[in-house]
């Protein structure tokens, strides 16, 4: 089992997840985080950690939200690990509540 990191994270990009993760499973986009399931360990540290509640165990993501499962997978391996807190973007929604 992975976690996959779906649309609530993206335009916000909120990295807590990644200063509690034991491992470097996290990648980063210009807008969004991706989990690399060959990195990640099922620890679901993660999961509590996210703000707009954007991880989910890959079991457990939503329908609408299914095709993050393979563009997690896909796109963790083209892109950067980031391993340290950053600000979340500027202009995330949940940051003007």
């Amino acid at each position: 089992m992975t976690h996959v990191v779906c649309d609530p994270c993206n335009n916000c990009k909120y990295t807590d997840c990644v200063a509690v993760c034991p491992v470097e499973c996290f990648h980063e986009a210009e807008t969004i985080l991706y989990i690399d399931p060959e990195e990640c360990i099922d620890c679901g540290l993660c999961i509590p950690e996210c703000p707009v509640e954007a991880i989910f165990a890959d079991s457990d993501v939503p329908e609408k939200w299914q095709e993050y499962t393979e563009m997690n997978a896909e796109k963790a391996a083209d892109l950067p690990v980031i391993t340290e807190q950053k600000d979340p973007i500027p202009t995330c929604p949940s940051l003007n509540k």
